[in-house]
């Protein structure tokens, strides 16, 4: 099929993602022209058990004469409008999606409101302020914990509703738009201090580098000289756990033109075992390196194998450590910059992708499989491979800095404006993705994947997080996130 370069604006998740970040990061734009066109978006309060009213656990992000339940009404019809109105572009069976997401969106709101109780929540040193004699101090990870134990039990023990929420349950749309969004944040964060972002991201080429190389050719060779798989099956296998997951198996799958049953299968290892990552490694980086942010982000990056798992397991892991920081090593790290330092490399690696796929293209037809006249592969290969949500990450990333560097008012009327963006509606594509991850992962799928599944936990456990770890320590170590 001849495809041009505009093919799938419309029709994939992965524009979609791009046109819903810029979409709100233009109604933020709007504020310079007096038009307040994102103070509408809701937030959940901090609350303590006991002292429940929805004027105390809701507010309106801008709109502040708004009853909380106006402005979560009207956050659901806006969200609601632009992911139908996706939905019915991507060819989604609407109907479905729209029962789906509303449930979704519900249940997301309920699971986010309970984890902001003071009990889970606040840090030891506000235990006055709250009124409290214990807690957990989990800080915010603690609503994505419970957002994806409850979709874990949904995709596992109540398969019928799993099945009635697949079609709006849709992690990869909905973090790749979080995403795009966070482009914001890490535009303010440039300007605070962008000689630490300069430091991060060029080190972050680096490690992701040093990795890439180390990491694809080791699976790879494991595959064929010890579990004795096809070339096909290792190359794709190789790419999914080395790479970016999903994308990378596809991609790969694609390219080398494997078997159509390969890509799925190890589709699903890279999920489930997603799920193990997800729930692990914060907590275990939190706890072997409590001093060590930005290596623990990085290290993050380099290991979780997708983008929705890796973006959640960030921020889970921006949220432990500064709670840890704050109550076990007297320092407040300013929120986002650990999320960040996983991203960026998680950013690198999807960039390559397409780079990767029309690598892999040329070996398998020039040298595995060379037949006479067969045809060539255009370099156009790329930019179909590459993840596009990343364009809208850059784009709304470097339109920040250009618009807030024009001038000291404007950069505070931006901020003012884009905060709702990047922080309430990136938290509730956080919080969604989560609850979504769960409903859509089945543990019961790896049955009859032994040899694949157990070659996957060699290689992730038994390589790729080491070796990960040892070269995101080589690179970040020392490195901290601003303080407040």
């Amino acid at each position: 099929m001849n495809r041009k370069w505009y093919s799938g604006m419309a029709r994939t998740e992965d524009w979609w993602a791009v046109w819903l970040g810029l979409t709100m990061f233009l109604a933020s734009v709007g504020s310079l022209w007096g038009l307040d066109l994102t103070g509408w978006m809701a937030k959940p309060n901090t609350w303590v058990w006991g002292d429940f009213s929805l004027e105390g656990v809701l507010k309106s992000s801008g709109k502040l004469g708004w009853h909380p339940t106006l402005s979560w009404l009207v956050t659901y019809l806006v969200f609601t409008t632009l992911t139908c109105v996706a939905a019915w572009a991507m060819k989604f069976d609407l109907k479905r999606f729209l029962a789906g997401w509303t449930v979704l969106f519900v249940m997301t709101w309920a699971i986010w409101v309970v984890g902001q109780e003071a009990h889970f929540k606040v840090s030891v040193n506000e235990f006055a302020k709250f009124g409290l004699s214990w807690g957990l101090s989990l800080g915010g990870g603690f609503s994505y914990l419970l957002a994806l134990l409850i979709g874990l039990i949904i995709g596992n023990f109540f398969k019928g509703s799993a099945a009635f929420l697949s079609e709006a349950a849709k992690p990869e749309w909905f973090i790749k738009t979080a995403i795009v969004f966070l482009g914001i944040k890490i535009g303010v964060m440039s300007i605070e201090a962008a000689g630490f972002i300069t430091e991060l991201v060029m080190t972050g080429v680096a490690a992701t580098f040093v990795a890439y190389m180390l990491f694809w050719p080791i699976v790879y060779a494991l595959g064929r000289r010890v579990f004795h798989l096809s070339r096909d099956a290792s190359a794709v296998l190789a790419s999914g756990i080395s790479i970016c997951g999903v994308s990378a198996a596809i991609a790969t799958a694609g390219a080398i033109r494997a078997r159509p049953v390969i890509p799925v299968v190890v589709s699903i290892l890279v999920v489930i075992f997603a799920m193990f990552e997800l729930i692990v490694l914060p907590g275990l980086y939190t706890a072997i390196a409590p001093n060590q942010p930005i290596v623990n982000g990085s290290a993050l990056g380099l290991t979780v194998k997708t983008d929705g798992a890796d973006a959640a397991a960030g921020a889970m892991l921006d949220e432990l450590m500064r709670a840890n920081a704050e109550a076990n090593l007297g320092v407040v790290w300013k929120e986002g910059w650990i999320l960040m330092a996983s991203l960026t490399t998680k950013i690198w690696i999807d960039m390559f992708i397409g780079v990767w796929a029309f690598v892999l293209a040329l070996v398998w037809v020039y040298k595995v499989e060379r037949q006479p006249g067969q045809s060539k592969v255009g370099l156009m290969e790329i930019w179909h491979r590459f993840p596009k949500f990343v364009l809208g990450y850059l784009l709304v990333w470097f339109s920040y800095i250009a618009i807030a560097s024009t001038g000291p008012e404007i950069a505070k009327t931006l901020h003012e404006a884009a905060t709702p963006v990047e922080g309430s509606m990136r938290t509730m594509m956080f919080m969604m993705t989560f609850l979504s991850i769960g409903v859509i992962t089945d543990f019961s799928k790896l049955r009859g994947m032994g040899k694949l599944a157990l070659l996957y936990a060699i290689a992730l456990f038994g390589i790729i997080a080491p070796i990960a770890y040892g070269v995101a320590w080589i690179f970040h170590r020392g490195m901290m996130p601003p303080t407040l």
